[in-house]
């Protein structure tokens, strides 16, 4: 028995650097929340919660976030309640004891799109669609990671031998995934106009995912301008106090 848990430690050990090897990184996007400065586009993120909201949400769930938090990128108390009543949310149980159907709150959390895992696997060929609200956070260099994602997909080379359902993707690791092509150019029709090629989706839903994953980030990051200019004021004090208490000293 232990012979075969080492063999079988040994050769995932061997096949995962290699698997990691197959898959090249997603070249690095300019994104508006990058670096010390930067701050979320309000428009993209609304633009990526409509691309959420009409191709994602068929499979993938929002399972920390609710309605409400919407207002954090832009939408107004009516059109977070418009959005939260276009969901139908399970509640009870009434005065009867039963379970009933009702419109959803801003207060809610997002609707998961299944009731379960195994009704999720079933529905999509045995593969379980992961929760999206800390996806950028879960994988590394993950923004770059998602975009490339979305955008990798494409035909397999030459001799590839694909697995049943499996559709072949440039930036995933083993190149196969059971997620077919979400996007394609022009499948959401943007509220401001804005042409929806798969390049700009992508982004766009990027940028609302980088806010689910992190909705205080702004905020993180004036804090940590706020604290690096008082750190800088304190040095400059100190060294000015060290020089005036040894001044008379040779």
């Amino acid at each position: 028995m232990r012979k075969i848990l080492l063999a079988t430690l040994l050769a995932a050990g061997i096949a995962g650097p290699a698997a990691a090897a197959e898959s090249p990184k997603a070249p690095a996007q300019e994104w508006s929340f990058g670096g010390l400065f930067g701050t979320l586009d309000l428009a993209s993120a609304q633009r990526g919660f409509q691309v959420y909201k009409e191709v994602c949400a068929t499979c993938h769930g929002l399972y920390h976030l609710s309605y409400r938090n919407l207002g954090d990128i832009g939408f107004n108390e009516e059109e977070v309640k418009a959005i939260a009543a276009q969901a139908t949310v399970r509640d009870g149980p009434n005065d009867q004891g039963e379970m009933f159907d009702r419109p959803g709150r801003p207060s809610d959390r997002f609707v998961r799109p299944f009731a379960n895992e195994k009704a999720a696997r079933a529905t999509n060929n045995g593969a379980y669609p992961p929760d999206l609200s800390l996806i950028t956070k879960a994988r590394a260099d993950g923004p770059n990671y998602i975009y490339g994602l979305l955008t990798g997909y494409g035909d397999p080379p030459p001799g590839t031998v694909m697995g049943e359902g499996m559709n072949w993707n440039k930036y995933f690791p083993g190149h196969q995934i059971a997620m077919p092509p979400p996007l394609t150019a022009n499948g959401v029709t943007y509220s401001d106009g804005t042409p929806s090629s798969v390049e700009q989706m992508a982004k766009d839903l990027v940028t609302f995912l980088a806010w689910s994953a992190e909705p205080e980030m702004e905020q993180r990051k004036r804090t940590g301008v706020k604290v690096i200019l008082f750190l800088l004021v304190l040095t400059g004090l100190l060294y000015a106090v060290k020089r005036k208490v040894w001044a008379a000293v040779h």
